[in-house]
């Protein structure tokens, strides 16, 4: 089993996540912000990744720091996780179709981090959470996890719609990148022998 949990306290917020990668999608999730729980059980569910997460933040003031330090905190538990990347499929990509709703997400396992995110909002909050905090979310896991992320919502109308779309085809595209590819199993799927650096 490739588990890792991380604990992550600053001033602003006390986060512990745990993930499981060979997990069933179970889920134990409290944020105190309601919208990012729904988005980070969609995650866990159709990733099929075990996650345990708490957090504690100065929601009083607003989402940002909670939202993003979420991020992190379950970034850094499935780089972790993933350790080595010896074995792993690498690359992910998942198109979701939700309503009139299409989004597509494409991932790299590379130890590179970077985000492109063509995600565009028609209202500035989803419940009492911004629109603009999923952005951070996003940037904030693929930083920790060492991923190239792409995020593109095709089409759709309808804003829940949008990032839900979005969470789902991250966890389809996890759950394929972070697979042992039985062909492979002992290497890193990389002609440098490493994964990370301006090479592949």
């Amino acid at each position: 089993m490739r588990t890792a949990t991380v604990t992550r306290n600053t001033k602003e917020t006390q986060i512990t996540a745990a993930v499981n990668l060979d997990g069933s999608g179970i889920y134990a999730v409290q944020t105190g912000i309601g919208f990012l729980d729904h988005m980070l059980e969609q995650l866990s569910r159709h990733s099929l990744m075990d996650l345990e997460i708490t957090a504690e933040g100065d929601t009083h003031i607003d989402f940002h720091h909670t939202t993003e330090d979420s991020g992190i905190a379950i970034g850094e538990a499935v780089s972790k996780a993933v350790g080595e990347r010896r074995g792993i499929v690498r690359y992910g990509t998942a198109t979701i179709p939700m309503d009139e709703t299409c989004s597509r997400v494409a991932l790299d396992f590379s130890n590179r981090p970077y985000l492109i995110w063509k995600v565009v909002f028609s209202k500035a909050k989803l419940g009492e959470m911004d629109t603009e905090l999923f952005k951070e979310w996003f940037q904030a896991f693929a930083q920790s996890a060492g991923v190239t992320l792409h995020v593109e919502n095709l089409y759709g109308e309808n804003n829940h719609h949008i990032i839900e779309s979005c969470f789902k085809g991250l966890a389809r595209s996890l759950r394929q990148a972070v697979e042992i590819d039985p062909r492979k199993a002992d290497d890193v799927p990389s002609t440098k022998g490493v994964l990370g650096g301006s090479l592949i």
